[in-house]
């Protein structure tokens, strides 16, 4: 008898990152559950076999639902305050019950089957601001962990509540602490509300490109499609990954000055209107430390372990980006 493909279930399929490893994961022969508040659009190149389950994850039992049966799960949830920013206030309780509060759910209701079957995966999308100020511009994975906002404290947070279940023997449990990702492709199917974007966007409507600095602060800029491959490849590899925490990055730290014009001569390019300026401006003052900061990642353990590889350039990565806001399929985006 042929064994049934391994269920894998992402769980906010529809928000920017997960929606991306949504769509790596379509076009592979699996068993693909897509969890969201919001519609999740199917791939048109599809390969898997796709259920789509439209829940609020944070009203009673819905967690157990969604992850019933999995074999794997993609844990792309998060809080987000406002239309482009991460920052939350501390002690917002509500970000809390998304941040840290469904992973607890997750690992309930995991937990509830163990002794069944092999422990299920889970690969949790953490970020590389939970290490928090740190006068290392290159980081490796060593740095002890300071976080300094509520959202880093949060997602770290998350992140010790998978590792302490995979140490206890209920999941095989790996954080991807990803770097700045930023971008847009032809299958696009969620707004991104990164830096880079919003810059796209606001050269589209032929605004100036804004920095809180003189542009020569560095940022390790990771396209969105190169994430999904990295939660792909390392589905098949958790005998090496599960238990640590692991950084994703391009290796690479692009001032953010000759990013912005770049941005700025490709809309032109595309649009046919003059390049809109790159300018300095005063920072405001929820401004933090890290915004001044240039941030490199060294993910060579991940590559090493996995034989990911970074495939989008930066300025491929900017010319996909710009072209999609161009075109004005980002106005469709919710």
């Amino acid at each position: 008898m042929t064994p049934h493909p391994p269920l894998v279930v992402v769980l906010g399929a529809a928000g920017f990152v997960g929606s991306a490893v949504f769509r790596e994961l379509a076009r592979h022969p699996i068993r693909l559950r897509a969890v969201s508040r919001r519609k999740t659009p199917l791939p048109h190149d599809a390969r898997a076999d796709i259920e789509v389950l439209c829940a609020d994850l944070t009203q009673p039992g819905q967690m157990a639902a969604a992850v019933a049966g999995a074999d794997v799960v993609i844990h792309s949830l998060a809080y987000i305050a406002g239309a482009s920013t991460w920052r939350i206030a501390d002690g917002d309780t509500v970000a809390e019950r998304v941040n840290v509060g469904l992973m607890r759910d997750l690992l309930r209701a995991l937990a509830e089957r163990s002794g069944t079957r092999q422990p299920p995966t889970v690969l949790f999308t953490g970020s590389v601001t939970a290490v928090g100020p740190t006068d290392r511009e290159v980081l490796d994975g060593t740095e002890p962990d300071r976080p300094q906002g509520e959202y880093e404290r949060q997602k770290l947070a998350a992140e010790r509540l998978l590792l302490d279940a995979d140490a206890a023997g209920t999941v095989r449990g790996a954080c991807l602490r990803l770097t700045t990702v930023y971008g847009y492709s032809a299958g696009s199917t969620t707004r991104d509300k990164g830096i880079v974007s919003s810059m796209a966007r606001r050269a589209v409507a032929g605004e100036p490109l804004t920095m809180w600095h003189d542009g020569t602060v560095r940022r390790d800029l990771l396209h969105v499609d190169d994430v999904a491959r990295a939660f792909w490849d390392a589905v098949p590899r958790m005998d090496a990954l599960a238990g640590k925490r692991w950084l994703i990055g391009t290796g690479q730290g692009a001032p953010l000055g000759p990013v912005f014009t770049r941005v700025s001569e490709l809309v032109s390019a595309q649009t046919g209107r003059q390049p809109v300026p790159v300018v300095s401006v005063t920072p405001p003052d929820y401004a933090e430390t890290r915004d001044f900061r240039s941030v490199i990642i060294d993910s060579s353990p991940f590559q090493a372990a996995t034989g990911w590889k970074p495939r989008v350039s930066l300025d491929e990565g900017l010319r996909l980006t710009t072209q999609f806001c161009s075109s004005g399929r980002e106005a469709e985006l919710s």
